[in-house]
C-alpha cells in the first residue's frame, strides 16, 4: 500500500462531477492517468518521477482504490465495473470516452493553476488513448500514449471518433507536434496492429516505440493472473536498472515533457 501521503488530496468539481485528484510538485503540470486496476504504488511512482523532473503532477482518481494493491480478484472487479462505466467505452465502434471531457477541463485548469507553455498527459493501459483526445484540449501539447489497451475487442481500434481523430491530425500538423507511444513486441491487447493504425492516422506525426519483451517479472497479484504478458512499460513491468530499455524509455518520456512544457 502506498499512502500518497506525499500528494495533496484535491476534490476537484468539473461539470458537477467530482473526483480526487492527487497533486505533487512545482513547474508545468503533467497529467498522469492510472492503468488498471488503479493507482497503484508503481503509478505513483512514474508520478514522483514527473514531479521530481520538474513537473507538478496531477494523479486524477478514475477507478480503484487509490494506492492499493488489490488481490487479483478485487482488480479485475474493478475493470469489469469501467468496461460497463458510462464514463469508459471500452469496446469498439464507440468513440472516445466520456470521461476525457473531464480531464480536458482538468488539463486546462491545471495550466492556469501552474503556467507555463501548455500541459503533459500520460495515459496507460486502459487510459492509455485518452492522452491523444485531449489534444482536443489546446493547453496539452506533450501527447504520450502508454500500451493504449482500447477498444479491447479490436486489436486495430483506436478508442477516438473519426471527426476527433481528424481534429487532432489537423492540430497536430498546424502547430507541429507529435505524439509519443509505447509497447511491449509481445503485449496482446496493446498489439502491432493498432501502432500501425496510429500511424495510418497520424503519419510521422505519431512516434511509436515498441521494447523487448525484458520485463520485470516481479509483478502485483493482479497482473500476475490477468496480465501475464509484456505490458505496463513505465510501471509495473519497468525493469529499474541504468540502460535498461525501460528505463531509457521512461528518460525519453520525462525529456519529451520537458521539451515541450519548458
Amino acid at each position: 500500500m502506498d499512502t500518497l501521503d506525499d500528494f495533496d488530496h484535491r476534490t476537484v468539481t468539473i461539470d458537477g462531477t467530482t473526483k480526487t485528484v492527487h497533486v505533487t510538485g512545482t513547474g508545468p503540470a503533467v497529467i498522469v492517468m492510472a492503468e488498471m486496476p488503479g493507482i497503484s504504488p508503481q503509478v505513483a511512482r512514474f508520478a514522483r518521477w514527473v514531479r521530481d523532473a520538474g513537473f507538478t503532477a496531477y494523479l486524477p482518481s478514475l477507478f480503484g482504490r487509490d494506492g492499493a494493491v488489490p488481490d487479483a480478484d478485487e482488480g479485475y472487479a474493478v475493470a469489469r465495473r469501467a468496461c460497463v462505466s458510462k464514463e469508459f467505452r471500452a469496446f469498439a465502434n464507440q468513440g472516445s470516452s466520456p470521461v476525457t471531457r473531464w480531464l480536458m477541463a482538468l488539463a486546462r485548469q491545471a495550466h492556469d493553476e501552474c503556467g507555463g507553455p501548455g500541459v503533459g498527459a500520460i495515459g496507460m493501459c486502459f487510459t492509455g488513448n485518452f492522452a491523444l483526445t485531449m489534444m482536443l484540449e489546446p493547453a496539452v501539447l506533450a501527447p504520450v500514449l502508454a500500451q493504449p489497451s482500447l477498444p479491447l475487442d479490436d486489436p486495430a481500434g483506436l478508442e477516438i471518433a473519426p471527426d476527433e481523430l481528424r481534429a487532432v491530425r489537423e492540430r497536430l500538423d498546424r502547430e507541429d507536434l507529435t505524439v509519443l507511444a509505447y509497447r511491449f513486441q509481445g503485449d496482446l491487447i496493446c498489439t502491432a496492429q493498432r501502432f500501425a493504425a496510429y500511424t495510418d492516422a497520424l503519419g510521422d506525426r505519431f512516434v511509436g516505440r515498441e521494447l523487448p519483451d525484458d520485463v520485470n517479472e516481479d509483478v502485483p497479484p493482479f497482473f500476475a493472473k490477468h496480465v501475464d504478458y509484456p505490458h505496463s512499460v513505465v510501471t509495473v513491468h519497468l525493469v529499474d536498472r541504468e540502460g535498461h530499455p525501460t528505463v531509457t524509455a521512461r528518460d525519453e518520456i520525462l525529456n519529451f515533457f520537458r521539451e515541450r512544457l519548458t
